[in-house]
């Protein structure tokens, strides 16, 4: 599902993260490259797995399309660490731990679960472009069918 946002076409807010190795991830450093961002509400749970696992096994078709993956979510490093160590994800999770990408990106939302509201992440992703423009904002992504329409939509925009 894609929809039109504020972000569409300005200039993607900045990321700097450490990923589930301990390492620093800066969003500039994939400038000229296609970068997709998901971000997911927590690790090891069902539809964030289905999610980063589809991403995985998916990494050539979006490797030779040039388009680099990144996870986002709140949990803290060990956690993403042991979520990529269990099913084997080969690209940068990172660990948003003060929320402050989240909030950037318009992704942390009041939620609502059998009637009790509380802030969590929205299952939303953004696709950057080489010169570090979003040009599509995908909201409230279904995991299982996501990255099928990501590489759709790279196709579309490298023709």
């Amino acid at each position: 599902m894609t929809t039109e946002t504020t972000l569409i076409g300005k200039k993607a807010p900045a990321i700097k993260l450490q990923d589930q190795t301990g390492e620093t991830v800066n969003l500039q450093d994939f400038e000229g490259s296609y970068v997709i961002i998901f971000f997911y509400p927590k690790d090891m749970t069902p539809g964030c797995t289905t999610e980063a696992c589809s991403f995985k096994d998916n990494m050539a078709r979006l490797t030779k399309l040039g388009v680099q993956i990144l996870g986002i979510s709140c949990d803290d490093i060990t956690k993403h660490e042991k979520f990529a160590d269990k099913y084997k994800l080969k690209y940068p999770l990172l660990a948003d731990i003060d929320k402050k990408v989240v909030e950037k990106y318009g992704v942390w939302v009041e939620k609502n679960m059998y009637g009790k509201k509380y802030m969590g992440i929205q299952r939303d992703s953004f696709l950057i472009d080489p010169k570090g423009k979003i040009v599509k904002h995908y909201v409230k992504v279904k995991p299982a069918e996501h990255v099928s329409q990501v590489i759709k939509d790279v196709k579309e925009l490298q023709d």
